[in-house]
C-alpha cells in the first residue's frame, strides 16, 4: 500500500528501530556469511580448501569466543540507519509518485518490473549514503581471522576504522567497492522490496493468509529472501572481496575480481555463503518486516 502521505520522520523512525532489531538477531550469520566468502580470496589458488557454514562457526567459537560471532556489530547497526530508512522510505515515496502520475488509487496496479526497478534505484541511493559503514563492517569482521591466527587486528573499533581509513586511503577510500556495493544493493532491493510488496498482496489476495497479518508477512519475507539472495549472491562475493583488501589489493577491480574469482575457485565461488546468506536474509527480513508492520500499525500508519 502506498504511504506518501505519513509522516517521513514517523516512517524513518520505524524503519531504523526496526533494522536495528534485525541486524542485532541475525548478525551471527552474516559474520559467517563474510567469513566464507573471504576463504581463499588472498591466496588466489584453487587449491583452497572449501570450509562449511557450520565449520566457520565452531572456529569462531574455538578462536574468538562468543563476542567473536558479533565483530563488527556497531559499523552494521550504524550502516542501517542510513540504508534502510532511505531505501524503504524511498521505495514507497516513488512508488506513490508514480502511482499519483497515472492517477490510480493504489500501487497494486503496477507491474511486478516496475515495483523491481523501484526498489533497485532505492537501493542505490542508500548503498552510496551508507557504503563507508559497510566498508567498516567487512574490514572489522574480516580482522577476527587476524585475532585467530594470534596476529593484532587492523582496527580496535569504527571510530578508529573510519580515521584510519581516511588517513591511509584518503576520502575515496571509504568508498573503495562502491560499484559492487551498488550492484549488489540494486539486485538486492529490485529481489527483496518488490517480491516482498508483490508477495504479500499476492498472498492477500488469494486470502491465504487470512488477511494482512504475520503469517502474510512470513511468507512474503521467505520469497523475497530466496529471490534477493539468488539475484544478489555474485556481486556480494564481488563487493566483500573487493571492500576487505587493502590499499595494495589482490583485485585491480569488480571485474578483475570477478574474473579471477572464477578462474581459480569456478563459477560455484560466486555463490559461495548462499546458504549462510539466504539463512540471514530469511529470518532478517522476517524480524524486520514482522516488526516494521507491527510498528507502523502501533503508531497508526498504514501497512507497508
Amino acid at each position: 500500500m502506498v504511504s506518501g502521505e505519513a509522516p517521513t520522520q514517523k516512517r524513518i523512525l520505524l524503519a531504523s528501530l526496526s533494522a536495528m532489531v534485525a541486524e542485532s538477531v541475525t548478525f551471527p550469520i552474516d559474520l559467517t556469511k563474510t567469513r566464507m566468502q573471504l576463504h581463499g580470496y588472498a591466496s588466489g589458488s584453487a587449491s583452497a580448501h572449501r570450509v562449511g557454514a557450520i565449520g566457520v562457526v565452531s572456529e569462531i567459537m574455538r578462536q574468538e569466543g562468543m563476542m567473536g560471532l558479533y565483530k563488527g556489530l556497531s559499523p552494521a547497526i550504524i550502516r542501517h540507519l542510513f540504508y534502510t530508512p532511505i531505501r524503504i522510505i524511498g521505495y514507497e515515496n516513488l512508488k506513490g509518485i508514480l502511482v499519483r502520475s497515472e492517477a490510480s488509487k493504489d500501487g497494486e496496479s503496477l507491474p511486478l518490473v516496475t515495483k523491481a526497478l523501484l526498489g533497485g534505484i532505492s537501493g542505490v541511493l542508500a548503498q552510496v549514503v551508507a557504503s563507508p559503514a559497510d566498508l567498516v563492517k567487512v574490514r572489522m569482521q574480516a580482522d577476527g581471522r587476524l585475532v585467530s591466527q594470534g596476529l593484532k587486528p587492523r582496527y580496535s573499533g569504527p571510530v578508529e576504522a573510519f580515521a584510519r581509513i581516511l588517513q591511509s586511503e584518503g576520502v575515496r577510500g571509504l568508498w573503495k567497492g562502491v560499484v559492487p556495493n551498488i550492484q549488489r544493493a540494486f539486485l538486492v532491493n529490485m529481489g527483496e522490496l518488490a517480491c516482498y510488496d508483490h508477495a504479500k498482496h499476492f498472498v492477500i489476495e488469494r486470502k491465504i493468509s487470512g488477511g494482512d497479518n504475520i503469517y502474510a508477512h512470513t511468507l512474503a519475507s521467505i520469497m523475497s529472501g530466496l529471490a534477493s539472495t539468488t539475484l544478489s549472491c555474485p556481486a556480494d562475493v564481488v563487493k566483500t572481496r573487493m571492500m576487505n583488501q587493502g590499499e595494495k589489493g589482490v583485485y585491480r577491480s569488480s571485474y578483475d575480481c570477478l574474473v579471477k574469482t572464477v578462474r581459480f575457485e569456478g563459477v560455484s565461488a560466486l555463490w559461495k555463503g548462499f546458504l549462510p546468506t539466504w539463512g540471514r536474509l530469511g529470518p532478517w527480513q522476517f524480524v524486520f518486516w514482522v516488526s516494521y508492520e507491527k510498528f507502523r500499525q502501533l503508531a497508526g500508519l498504514s501497512s507497508f
